[in-house]
């Protein structure tokens, strides 16, 4: 049974037919024949009408969904080729939504990428470099990352947002179960989602979160960040050794599974999407639970929030902090490897990454600008709750750790299991570590993957300054 992608889609049409010139400014037909003998010219030339392209663009963002739609809009109506671009929100399952339609032959024009599937989808063929299309000065303005945005010396795509990871909390509930300031140490988190929840669980309030729906984007961001803060691979590989070891995550994923033990976490968060547990915090329902930067927009615009609520940085293990906290690269674009329509995808894109809209997404706090002629003229978000979540000299940009294809369930997943069923965990952590490491040999053995010992990586050393 193939499953069903849920899908938003956000055609922007223009109200009439858009004419695009092919030269000059009179357009008339003409040919050979009729220019040497003018007096034998139609008394009116009709019109050249250049054919219509239609892009479809692909992204799994919905906090800035109706901003964007806006600016596909106006490039729609301004852009003179009569390039028309069709917006389409995947609800759910990105990633598999995006291999789907290659498989399919369905893809889209160009592809909304983050750090952690730009290089899977280029491994994968999807993405079509444009180094071609950068002059010297764009290559001035944006970031070169390596493994990011260049892979393997080719580029894919261009910096333009990033996203911060902080503890989201509800400070009216906080103030009700006596906690002066959000905790500092997974015991005090631990502890504080109990205090919540025992003043809170009459009228349904809870003290903690996670949106369980997609175990690999919501467990994995919120236990990466405390295990980066805590020096530790937040994706479980060690840089030091060039080697997977999940035992840094161990007092991690304890902590979570006694919030489950305790009863302090919302009923029902085993099945619930992010957007869902959006709409119970703005209610005033959940105490705390971690997310990106994006989360002021979603509470501004699409979940107005009924509570005070700010956030602030995660806990680590034992409230010492020993490293960076991902600075993450967000909504990004890339070319489709399959479409038709190169040139008019990357014109789309140039207009995407003009400073008009890079700067207004800043300053509208939907996210963070890594460009820095941009972020250094923007004006600090106006919008509540963004102060928690700019940049600071804790955050940085971690090395991307390889991508291996994993035999049996993934971390994350087996990860949830136990939170959710029990088991032990040091065999659990055991196993994954080695098939994660067995697979990382097999990659390497291939080819498709290397990797170097870094004795001397010290995570500390990649905070921001």
């Amino acid at each position: 049974m193939v499953k069903r992608i849920g899908t938003v889609t956000l055609s922007v049409l223009l109200a009439g037919s858009l004419v695009a010139c092919s030269n000059g400014s009179n357009n008339a037909a003409t040919s050979p024949a009729a220019s040497t003998k003018p007096s034998e010219q139609p008394a009116s030339a009709a019109p050249v009408k250049k054919d219509k392209t239609k892009l479809t663009y692909w992204t799994g963002d919905r906090h800035d969904m109706d901003y964007i739609k806006g600016v596909v809009q106006k490039f729609n109506e301004t852009n003179g080729e009569n390039i028309e671009v069709e917006m389409v929100v995947k609800t759910e399952d990105f990633n598999q939504a995006i291999d789907l339609a290659f498989a399919s032959g369905q893809a889209p024009d160009i592809i909304r990428v983050k750090e952690n599937t730009i290089q899977p989808f280029a491994q994968k063929g999807y993405l079509k470099p444009i180094d071609s299309y950068l002059d010297d000065a764009i290559k001035k303005k944006f970031p070169v990352i390596d493994d990011f945005n260049r892979i393997d010396g080719k580029m894919y795509s261009l910096p333009n947002y990033g996203s911060t990871l902080r503890l989201v909390y509800n400070k009216e509930l906080f103030a009700k179960a006596g906690i002066a300031a959000p905790p500092k140490t997974l015991k005090e988190m631990v502890e504080d989602a109990k205090k919540i929840t025992a003043v809170g669980k009459a009228s349904g309030s809870y003290g903690f979160a996670q949106n369980f729906k997609s175990p690999e984007s919501a467990l994995g961001r919120s236990a990466r960040v405390i295990a980066e803060a805590s020096g530790y691979g937040g994706l479980g590989f060690d840089f030091k050794t060039a080697k997977f070891d999940f035992t840094g995550f161990k007092d991690v994923i304890s902590s979570f599974k006694q919030m489950v033990d305790d009863g302090s976490t919302l009923p029902g968060m085993e099945s619930l999407d992010i957007d869902p547990l959006r709409a119970q915090f703005a209610e005033g329902k959940i105490g705390m639970y971690i997310s990106f930067s994006s989360e002021p927009g979603v509470y501004a615009n699409q979940f107005p929030a009924k509570i005070e609520w700010a956030a602030a940085p995660v806990p680590t293990i034992d409230g010492t902090i020993k490293g960076a906290t991902s600075f993450l690269g967000g909504q990004w674009l890339a070319i489709s490897n399959t479409t038709k329509n190169a040139d008019q995808a990357w014109k789309f894109m140039q207009f995407m990454y003009t400073d008009e809209v890079l700067k207004t997404y800043h300053e509208k706090g939907f996210g963070l600008s890594m460009v820095p002629s941009v972020s250094s003229v923007a004006k600090k978000p106006e919008i509540k709750g963004i102060d928690g979540f700019l940049p600071v000299g804790n955050d940085g940009t971690w090395p991307l750790q390889p991508t291996v294809t994993v035999e049996g369930m993934k971390k994350d997943d087996a990860f949830f299991k136990y939170m959710i069923s029990g088991g032990n965990l040091d065999q659990i952590i055991q196993d994954l570590n080695k098939r994660y490491n067995d697979a990382l040999d097999k990659a390497v053995a291939k080819g498709t993957v290397k990797v170097q010992p870094n004795p001397s990586f010290d995570p500390m050393k990649l905070m921001m300054k």
